[in-house]
């Protein structure tokens, strides 16, 4: 039996802190508020998966061991406030790569889709960046850029024409708890 709609979110800036190139899995720190509006569509049906860019790997910064690790501490941070991720899909590629699978690209939502099998239309994309809500858009997607991390700073400069802009994961939550019900 598959999910009706998936929240698909991005890592940094949207449930942990930003981070510069992440490479410290001591540092994987949740936003105020994250775990419990992950918990709140968690508890609404809704699969989660996680989609991030991961551009040190090719530059050299670390390698994929090291980001598993850092995988690892996310998943424990959020099993340890009762949260269950589905998929965590990652792109290791330079932007200049120009592979399929960088956000703002879908590679990364394609491979979960085929994994999980949900519809991608269906689904919500929730970001702090442009390239977030472009991807969001390209699938067929309900947008949303949150307020933390890089998101104050994309809406004040009107870079990412989301369908809503909320604070964070929990206001995101109440209002797909309205879109779904």
């Amino acid at each position: 039996m598959s999910l009706k709609h998936f929240a698909v979110f991005d890592r940094d800036g949207t449930i942990i802190k930003e981070c510069h190139y992440l490479s410290d899995p001591a540092l994987v720190e949740l936003l105020p508020s994250a775990a419990e509006g992950m918990r709140q569509l968690q508890a609404m049906g809704l699969g989660l998966v996680v989609v991030t860019n991961q551009s040190p790997i090719n530059r050299g910064l670390f390698d994929e061991k090291r980001l598993e690790e850092i995988h690892q501490r996310l998943r424990l941070l959020l099993t340890n406030e009762g949260v269950h991720l589905d998929g965590i899909y990652y792109c290791p590629h330079l932007p200049e790569e120009r592979c399929a699978c960088r956000k703002p690209n879908s590679g990364m939502v394609d491979r979960a889709v085929q994994d999980l099998d949900f519809d991608p239309i269906a689904s919500f994309v929730i970001g702090d960046k442009p390239c977030d809500i472009e991807l969001g858009q390209q699938i067929g997607a309900t947008t949303f850029l949150v307020r933390t991390g890089y998101g104050a700073k994309v809406e004040a400069d009107g870079y990412a024409k989301a369908d809503y802009i909320v604070d964070n994961l929990k206001d995101a939550a109440q209002k797909i708890s309205q879109l779904v019900e």
